[in-house]
């Protein structure tokens, strides 16, 4: 049984295949439509039995083109007909309060996903179109929509509110919704397969986008991101939380409009604005130079991912394991040390060997320490695949 992921972007398409066989998951092929809707567009693909992989270029004025493209070249080497895809998942960064689980796809569906693009204007728009260009070319395929923000939906009211009139939230659905929820269920369910459920676990997604989230017997009860992935910690090139009169003291006295400020606080703040670089990599080559702007932005970075973690510990009256994912958290061995040496209050002793590696699930703190750290590669697609498998009935079959 063949299950096809899409992660729809604005302008762009990135999509995985999977055969399924009972509880195993295998990626048969995977890429990525890029540019879509500019010009110099392609599509890429690996086909994983082989290795190869193709570009194609070629224009792509629409998703519907760009998911044309996409098909193409999985017949030819991944699958020998479109009847071989019994469903399709997509994730889909912002389900509101509306969708609390992952959702077979209605007309309804779609148009509730739609209006919930004020919540996620960059992202939901785009995974629209990408619903919508799937049930054009397949129609009597079965797709479910899988929310980032769904698994953050268990957070108590204390975690969700704030302090606004409530009538903010009433009315107008501003409350905290989180995000990265897929990457935060897969990461805290394994790390639970290896010390047991029941267990209190933070777990930090740590890329150019980061949030960290607080994992109490399975559910999520508070999460960094907050009524948008600009809230929580120092990012890429996102500002994290700020003093909230900041924006408007910018735009009142230095006479900047607000997309100017949206501007400056989503795509110049964060590690670009502290040291002039947004990839981690610069970051620590800069940081290993001694380069005062690159060591004190690792600093602000470190200490605002503490905070998180001391006030989750806190929250849950204590932690049993931490865990780090994503391009940063999975690939960053200085980051890891600068967080768990200043965490050894809590009984850590930081295992150097196993910090160095990548690539794999690994402990990076050493036997006996009394609270664990792990490095959990994440994999939202499986989630995805898996929860479009359920939803769409098929493991019934």
């Amino acid at each position: 049984m063949k299950i096809l992921v899409l992660n729809s972007g604005s302008s762009s398409l990135k999509y995985q295949l999977f055969d399924v066989n009972g509880d195993k998951y295998e990626v048969i092929a995977k890429g990525l439509a890029e540019r879509i809707g500019i010009n110099d567009s392609c599509v890429s693909i690996k086909y994983l039995a082989t290795g190869e992989k193709k570009t194609v270029n070629v224009d792509l004025p629409t998703h519907n083109e760009a998911l044309r493209e996409v098909f193409a070249l999985l017949l030819n080497g991944a699958i020998s007909s479109l009847d071989e895809i019994a469903a399709v998942g997509h994730r889909v960064v912002h389900g509101g309060e509306i969708f609390k689980e992952s959702t077979l796809v209605t007309d309804e569906v779609i148009d509730q996903i739609d209006e919930l693009s004020t919540l996620a204007p960059l992202h939901n728009p785009a995974a629209v179109l990408g619903l919508k260009a799937v049930k054009a070319a397949l129609p009597n395929v079965p797709q479910v929509t899988v929310f980032d923000t769904a698994f953050h939906q268990t957070m108590p009211k204390e975690a969700f509110l704030y302090g606004l009139p409530l009538e903010q939230y009433t009315s107008h659905q501003i409350r905290r919704y989180g995000a990265h929820g897929t990457s935060h269920l897969y990461v805290s369910q394994e790390a639970a397969k290896i010390i047991g459920k029941g267990k209190k676990i933070i777990t930090c997604h740590i890329g150019n986008g980061a949030s960290i989230s607080a994992v109490k017997d399975g559910k999520c009860i508070d999460t960094s991101m907050g009524f948008t992935p600009l809230a929580g910690v120092v990012m890429g090139t996102r500002s994290g939380d700020i003093d909230p009169y900041i924006p408007l003291h910018i735009m009142k006295y230095q006479n900047k409009s607000v997309d100017e400020v949206n501007k400056l606080l989503n795509k110049q703040s964060g590690m670009q604005g502290l040291c002039g670089f947004s990839d981690m990599r610069d970051v620590e080559a800069a940081y290993l130079k001694g380069d005062v702007r690159a060591v004190d932005a690792m600093n602000v970075y470190a200490y605002a991912i503490l905070r998180f973690i001391g006030s989750y510990i806190a929250a849950m009256g204590g932690v049993d394991a931490i865990v780090f994912t994503a391009g940063v958290g999975e690939n960053s061995p200085i980051l890891r040390k600068m967080l768990l040496e200043r965490l050894s209050y809590l009984g850590i002793e930081l295992d150097e060997e196993n910090n160095n590696k990548r690539g794999e699930t690994i402990e990076i703190t050493k036997s006996g320490s009394k609270v664990r750290a792990f490095v959990i590669p994440t994999n939202e697609e499986l989630v995805i695949a898996q929860d479009t498998v359920k939803k769409a009935h098929l493991s019934d079959k």
